[in-house]
């Protein structure tokens, strides 16, 4: 089976007033969307809901309602690829030390935080930030992204996608 996985982060509504319409365009036909935290508002998860189910963890820039329902990381699995979600992942020198630390048997670790799309293989495990939906910073565009996980060949593959 393969699965389509639209990944996303550091949207910060209501800061920026809403999703980048392309987000529904990007994300039709997928199976889940993953939020990797600076969501700020709980309404930003209903919003992608329109799309498909979420699992989010919180940013360091949240509301207090996003504290109180979301965990810091989680950890899941599509078909047979665990995949670890967390906000922030430490000094880019780091990536790979502290994801192995935070999630040692995941096959995917999702972050944000940096606004720095990321989509590198470490030692078997993919280290993935989509950057930023809605502040691209220094960044040439805001971006999301995508995994494509095909449980027959056991292969997971990331696609940064760059808005217009």
């Amino acid at each position: 089976m393969q699965h389509r996985i639209g990944i996303i982060s550091d949207t910060h509504c209501p800061r920026f007033s809403r999703l980048p319409e392309a987000v529904w365009e990007y994300f039709a036909g997928v199976e889940l969307i993953i939020h990797a935290g600076d969501l700020s508002i709980l309404s930003v998860i209903s919003e992608l809901e329109t799309i498909a189910p979420v699992v989010a963890v919180q940013g360091n820039v949240e509301h207090e309602e996003v504290v109180m329902k979301l965990p810091i990381k989680k950890e899941i699995r599509v078909g047979g690829c665990r995949i670890g979600i967390v906000h922030i992942l430490g000094d880019s020198h780091h990536y790979e030390r502290t994801a192995r630390q935070e999630f040692p048997e995941a096959r995917v670790v999702v972050f944000g935080h940096s606004h720095n799309p990321y989509n590198q293989e470490h030692a078997g495990q993919l280290l993935f930030n989509p950057g930023s939906a809605n502040d691209r910073r220094r960044q040439p565009a805001c971006s999301i992204g995508q995994l494509l996980i095909d449980d027959e060949a056991q292969t997971v593959k990331g696609e940064i996608i760059l808005l217009p």
